[in-house]
């Protein structure tokens, strides 16, 4: 599998023209079609919907993040009830489900996984990205979860444990990723822009801004 698995192994890249809808997408169409033409649903309770969804994006969960980091009352409000704090910031859940925060330390690195499908936490971050719904991450994050993380160039050391969280269809997972070092003197909306979608997700980690050539003003 390549290195970089994200962006290949993980992942397929079809043309436009070569898109062929798939099984659960046909289904999926037939079913709304169906409900709308029972008049159980409209197509306006559809679009509604869409709208919902395409307003979700990993930039809320950025910013629970960075609320999390400078705020430890509100940090210890969002370990103790993930979904509730994320409310506080005017971030409703629109399903029925638990979010729970998984926060990184010295000692422990987390990783989430949905080892039956693609449960994620949409209401905070988004549509998943695709090769987190893929068989391949979803059997090895499991199994070999340090493997997996040195594909997206992530290395733990020996003595910090992983742990990997399972998501279901009524608990969903948050990674609070660990602050990193010369940010002391950065505002909120600053750290925010620090965190990544897939340090959320537990695949990579933060770097210092300083390590990495940025500047700390």
């Amino acid at each position: 599998m390549s290195a970089h698995m994200h962006d290949e192994g993980y992942g397929t890249t079809v043309g436009r023209g070569d898109y062929t809808p798939g099984y659960y997408e046909i289904m999926e169409r037939s079913i709304a079609e169906l409900l709308v033409e029972k008049g159980r649903i409209s197509a306006d309770d559809i679009r509604r919907q869409i709208e919902v969804l395409d307003s979700r994006n990993p930039a809320l969960g950025a910013r629970v993040v960075a609320r999390a980091w400078v705020d430890p009352e509100f940090r210890a409000r969002l370990l103790a009830n993930g979904r509730a704090a994320c409310e506080e910031l005017g971030i409703t859940s629109y399903e029925d489900t638990e979010l729970i925060v998984l926060e990184n330390t010295e000692r422990v690195h987390n990783l989430m996984v949905c080892t039956l499908c693609s449960c994620y936490p949409r209401a905070v971050m988004g549509l998943p990205p695709d090769w987190y719904k893929l068989k391949p991450y979803r059997a090895r994050a499991v199994k070999e979860p340090r493997a997996v993380l040195a594909e997206f160039g992530t290395i733990i050391p020996e003595d910090v444990e992983v742990r990997v969280s399972d998501a279901t269809a009524h608990v969903r997972f948050l990674v609070l990723p660990r602050r990193p070092a010369g940010t002391e003197s950065f505002t909120e909306e600053q750290l925010a822009a620090l965190v990544t979608r897939d340090a959320m997700i537990g695949v990579t980690t933060i770097k210092s801004p300083v390590s990495a050539g940025g500047s700390t003003r």
